[in-house]
C-alpha cells in the first residue's frame, strides 16, 4: 500500500510539472509579437488558468486511482487514501470560480486599458470594474443561496425484527428474504407511507460549484455537441484539402498579387470604419461591417498561410515542404483516431446515459478490463477520454465562429494571439471544464464510483441519505 501511495504522489507531481511546462510552451508560441517582453501579469494568469483547467480534468482519473488504494478494504474508511481528493476538488473549483469571475476580467480590463495612462490608473480602472462585478455577483449569489440553497430528497424509514442466522439459505426473486415460506425481513414489505422528504442546506462551496456547473453546462451543450463531430472531421478535411504539390514561381506571383489586392481593399474598408468610429456613428450597420471585415481578414490570413505552404522559400525549402507533408499526415492519423473516440463517446452516451436502464456499461467495462490487464492502464484510457471531451469543447467554440449571440469568441492563432483573446479563451475553457468533469463523472459512473468527484458533483446528498439511513435503522428482538 505504501508503494502505491508513493507512486501516485510522484505521478501527480510529474503530471503537474508537465502541464505547467506545456502551457508555457503554448503561450510562447501562440502569443502575438506585440506582446513579447510585456503583459507579464496576463501571461501568468493564462498559464495558471490553463494549468488549472487541465489539472481539474486529470483530477478525475487521479480520483479513481486514489480509490484503488482501498479497493481491497471492506469499506473506504478502512485505509488511508493517498490524496485528500475532496479538499482538492473544492480548492480547484473555488480557484476556478475566482479566476473566471474576478482574476481574468481584471486582467482583461487591465490589458485593454488606455496605454497612455499610467500603470496605477489602469489598475485602478480595472479594480473598479472588478469590484462592481464582485458586489453584484456577491449579492446575487448570497440572495440565491439564502432562498434556494437547499436540497430536497426522499428517504424511507426501514425497520426489521432480528432472526437467527441460518446455516444455509438461498436468495431469489421468489424468496428475497431469509426463511422458508415466511418473510423474516419486514423492511422488504414496507409501505409507501414510510417515505418522508428531508431538506438539507448545501454548503456554500458546493452551491457555487453547482451554479458554475449550470452556467458551464449551457456552453458545454453547445460547444461540446459541435466539437465532438467537428474536431476529427476538421482534421480529416484539412488533410483532404491539403496542397498536393509545390506550385511554380509564376503561379506564386499571380496568387500573391491577388492576395495583395484583397489586402489593400480590406485596408481601405478598415480605414473607413475607423473614420466612422471617430465621428461617433457606431450603429448596427457599422458593427455588421466590422464583423464582415474581421472575417475577411481571417480568411486572408488563412489564404496567405496556404500560399506559403504551397511555395516554400529559402535554403531549406525542401525540408519545409517535407515537414508540411508530414504535418498533414499527422492530421489524418489524429483525425481518424479522434473519429473513433467521438463515435465511441456517442455510442456510450446512447446506450449508457440515454437508455434507462442502460443496455451496457460499455466504456466502463473497457476501463475495468484494461486495469486488470496492467495496473492503471484503464485509468490512463479514462483520462484520455475525459481530456478529449474538453478538446472537443474548445474545437466547438472555435468552429462556431467569431460571434455567438452577444459573446465575442476570440480566435487563437499560432504566433498571432493577443492576450485579451488568450484570457477570454482561458475563461471559456475553465467555465466549461466544470461541466466536462460532471458529465464524465456521470457517464463513467460505474468505473468512477465512490470517488470524491461523484460525492461533490452528483451523489453527495445520496451518500448523506445512506449514512443517515444506516444509522437510523431500528432493530428489535
Amino acid at each position: 500500500m505504501g508503494d502505491f501511495n508513493l507512486a501516485l504522489v510522484i505521478v501527480a507531481i510529474v503530471v503537474c510539472i508537465i502541464v505547467l511546462l506545456f502551457n508555457v510552451y503554448l503561450l510562447v508560441n501562440y502569443q502575438h509579437p506585440d506582446d513579447k517582453n510585456q503583459a507579464y501579469f496576463p501571461k501568468f494568469v493564462v498559464v495558471f488558468g490553463l494549468s488549472i483547467a487541465a489539472i481539474s480534468i486529470l483530477m478525475l482519473p487521479a480520483d479513481v486511482a486514489n480509490r484503488q488504494a482501498c479497493r481491497r478494504a471492506i469499506y473506504n474508511g478502512a485505509c488511508n487514501l493517498t490524496l485528500p481528493m475532496k479538499d482538492l476538488w473544492i480548492a480547484v473549483y473555488i480557484v476556478d470560480a475566482v479566476l473566471v469571475f474576478f482574476i481574468i476580467p481584471f486582467a482583461m480590463f487591465y490589458y485593454e486599458g488606455d496605454q497612455d495612462k499610467s500603470v496605477a490608473k489602469r489598475i485602478k480602472s480595472a479594480l473598479l470594474w472588478v469590484i462592481t462585478t464582485a458586489i453584484v455577483c456577491g449579492l446575487v449569489l448570497g440572495i440565491l443561496y439564502g432562498v434556494i440553497g437547499k436540497v430536497d430528497f426522499t428517504v424511507r424509514h426501514l425497520s426489521s425484527n432480528t432472526t437467527t442466522f441460518p446455516s444455509t439459505w438461498d436468495f431469489s426473486s421468489s424468496q428475497p428474504c431469509i426463511g422458508s415460506g415466511v418473510h423474516q425481513c419486514s423492511a422488504y414489505l414496507t409501505n409507501a407511507s414510510s417515505e418522508k422528504t428531508w431538506t438539507m442546506r448545501a454548503t456554500f462551496p458546493e452551491y457555487i460549484v453547482a451554479l458554475a456547473t449550470i452556467v458551464g453546462s449551457v456552453l458545454f451543450a453547445i460547444f461540446g455537441g459541435v466539437g465532438i463531430a467537428c474536431l476529427p472531421l476538421g482534421l480529416i478535411f484539412s488533410f483532404i484539402r491539403r496542397p498536393k504539390a509545390v506550385i511554380t514561381r509564376s503561379q506564386y506571383i499571380k496568387e500573391a498579387t491577388e492576395l495583395g489586392k484583397k489586402a489593400r481593399e480590406l485596408k481601405k474598408a478598415a480605414d473607413a470604419l475607423h473614420q466612422e468610429e471617430r465621428s461617433g456613428s457606431k450603429g448596427r450597420k457599422w458593427r455588421k461591417n466590422v464583423k464582415s471585415v474581421e472575417k475577411e481578414l481571417l480568411q486572408l490570413e488563412e489564404d496567405v498561410n496556404l500560399l506559403e505552404e504551397m511555395y516554400p522559400q529559402g535554403e531549406k525549402a525542401e525540408t519545409s515542404w517535407a515537414l508540411t507533408v508530414l504535418g498533414y499526415l499527422a492530421k489524418l492519423v489524429l483525425g481518424i483516431l479522434g473519429l473513433i473516440v467521438s463515435v465511441a463517446w456517442v455510442v456510450h452516451i446512447i446506450i449508457y446515459l440515454l437508455i434507462d436502464p442502460p443496455l451496457s456499461p460499455f466504456l466502463n467495462e473497457v476501463f475495468i478490463k484494461l486495469d486488470d490487464i496492467w495496473g492503471l492502464l484503464g485509468t490512463v484510457a479514462f483520462a484520455f477520454f475525459c481530456f478529449y471531451l474538453l478538446l472537443a469543447v474548445i474545437a466547438g467554440a472555435m468552429m462556431l465562429g467569431l460571434r455567438l449571440v452577444f459573446i465575442t469568441i476570440h480566435p487563437m492563432k499560432w504566433g498571432a494571439t493577443l492576450m485579451n483573446s488568450f484570457l477570454f479563451n482561458v475563461g471559456l475553457i475553465l467555465l466549461c471544464s466544470i461541466s466536462v468533469i460532471q458529465f464524465c463523472a456521470t457517464a463513467f459512473g460505474y468505473y468512477a464510483q465512490a470517488t470524491a468527484a461523484q460525492e461533490i458533483l452528483a451523489t453527495h446528498c445520496s451518500h448523506f441519505v445512506e449514512l443517515n439511513i444506516c444509522t437510523n435503522i431500528t432493530c428489535s428482538k
